[in-house]
């Protein structure tokens, strides 16, 4: 039927008249595939690649695992830079003289 190791696996599929795959299941036992489960069609360089939705979020963590910071979470850091961001803006307009922005800490925090 295919080929297959601890990273890699090839195996055989026939297109049906409704442009259905089956994916066999082996393959869906291994990767986890449930009835349902979002899947993921991406064409590179004539290459049709398939990835479920778990596997693309892992996939993308693992990507940007280098970029964490120990004992940080980067949604506080985001909150932290909107709100020194929405207080220098109001900084700004109170030095021109418009006092509309007197209130914005209110809605930011």
């Amino acid at each position: 039927m295919g080929t297959s190791d601890s990273n890699h696996s090839q195996l055989k599929a026939r297109l049906g008249p409704d442009g259905r795959i089956v994916i066999p299941a082996a393959l869906r036992q291994q990767l986890g595939l449930e009835p349902g489960v979002t899947l993921f069609l991406d064409v590179k360089d004539d290459v049709l690649e398939i990835e479920s939705l778990p596997a693309r979020i892992r996939r993308i963590q693992q990507e940007f695992a280098p970029f964490r910071k120990p004992g940080v979470l980067a949604s506080d850091e985001l909150i932290a830079d909107r709100r020194a961001e929405a207080r220098r803006e109001e900084s700004e307009l109170l030095q021109q003289g418009r006092p509309e922005a007197r209130n914005d800490e209110e809605k930011i925090a």
